[in-house]
């Protein structure tokens, strides 16, 4: 096993080669004679300082453009490959993303009072964030999971023959229609 300093020699390099090809990063390098890898470094390191400091509310913003950008990028990724897996990993991050959000909404007025609350947030948007860490998936397992197994059943189909032509009914449609009437009653009881 490598010792540490011999293991970030290795990361920073393998930084300076993933951005070889960005022009900016190029600039710098050949400006300042450092890696480009010192650029991301102090990149990554101001936006965190940033994040904690919270000037403004500017690590609300921060905190949400980490929570977007990188998982939108990966979602773009995603949808031009031919696998599903990426796009199930995906989804599940929207999810729990979507379901932490209803909660921090909820809960924004005993938030504010929680210290270092956007950093915090930002490490676990960017833990659920990055397919390779496996956070989505364990947090939609552990919580979300068994809280809308119970109000959400998974659609089945049921086929029966009639001897003229095959009739397909699915519970999916019943789902629909119900959702249809709900979002009919709501949107009629709204007035502009």
């Amino acid at each position: 096993m490598s010792s540490l300093p011999d293991q970030l020699k290795g990361f920073l390099t393998s930084i300076d080669r993933n951005t070889g090809n960005l022009p900016l990063l190029n600039h710098f390098e050949r400006n300042t004679g450092l890696p480009r890898s010192y650029a991301i470094l102090g990149f990554v390191a101001v936006y965190f300082i940033l994040i904690f400091l919270n000037f403004g509310g500017i690590g609300q913003l921060l905190s949400n453009f980490a929570g977007f950008l990188l998982p939108g990028y990966y979602s773009i990724l995603a949808l031009q490959t031919s696998t599903s897996k990426d796009d199930t990993q995906l989804l599940t991050y929207w999810v729990v993303f979507a379901f932490f959000n209803v909660i921090e909404f909820w809960s924004r007025a005993i938030l504010y009072w929680v210290p270092f609350y956007y950093l915090f947030k930002t490490v676990f948007l960017l833990y659920i964030g990055i397919p390779s860490f496996g956070g989505a998936t364990l947090i939609y397992n552990s919580i979300i999971k068994p809280i809308s197994d119970q109000y959400v059943k998974p659609v089945a189909a049921s086929t029966t023959n009639t001897g003229v032509g095959a009739q397909h009914t699915t519970s999916h449609h019943n789902l629909s229609n119900k959702i249809d009437d709900a979002s009919e009653g709501i949107s009629s009881s709204v007035h502009i």
